[in-house]
């Protein structure tokens, strides 16, 4: 197998980190977007199966977790469950291309530690709570039962930026994205 190098986006839900690594692929075709497993449903009007996710079942989700498919995974929210595919990162690498990453933060903090210094872990910060919380609204996809949820999960999160590489505060999306740019520049080339 190649190696490559590997940027990790981790962030709260809302901060902006998808935007931000969807940017990075558009202007950077040496990069390629790593595909996560997960067993939470399709969304059929949004969503391809191999392309947003790769979508298992449960049982299937467990199968390859006995077989030690998985680099990482987790049980983000009750019952549903994330998890990288080593084959995945083989691909991308195979290809000649870095692999991207757009994670959860426990996800960011076990591909750092598999990576090593391989990888650039990036936390997506937003100015505050507030501004979260206004984002999050502004989807208008949030229940206030699932609002609150969110927000105590991102308050949790937040606690972890120090244990990533880089703190990007997304508080201008165009500035965020000149520095994402920066920060994957500087990365690739480092010997």
């Amino acid at each position: 197998m190649k190696s490559g190098k590997a940027i990790i986006f981790s962030a709260p839900s809302g901060s902006g980190k998808t935007s931000l690594v969807q940017y990075l692929i558009k202007n950077n075709p040496d990069l390629a977007f790593s595909v996560s497993a997960t067993t939470r449903p399709l969304r059929p009007e949004k969503e391809k199966n191999g392309v947003d996710y790769y979508f298992l079942s449960e049982g299937e989700f467990r199968s390859k977790v006995e077989a030690d498919a998985f680099i990482e995974w987790e049980e983000v929210y009750q019952g549903t469950r994330y998890g990288t595919l080593k084959s995945e990162i083989e691909r991308i690498w195979e290809s000649g291309r870095h692999v991207i990453f757009d994670v959860d933060v426990k996800g960011g903090i076990n591909l750092k530690k598999y990576f090593g210094e391989r990888a650039l872990a990036v936390f997506v910060s937003v100015p505050s709570m507030e501004v979260l919380r206004s984002r999050l609204t502004a989807r208008g996809t949030e229940t206030p039962e699932s609002l609150a949820r969110r927000i105590g999960k991102a308050e949790y999160e937040m606690t972890f930026k120090d244990r990533f590489d880089v703190d990007l505060i997304n508080d201008d999306y165009g500035k965020a994205c000149r520095s994402a740019q920066q920060l994957y520049d500087d990365f690739k080339n480092r010997p």
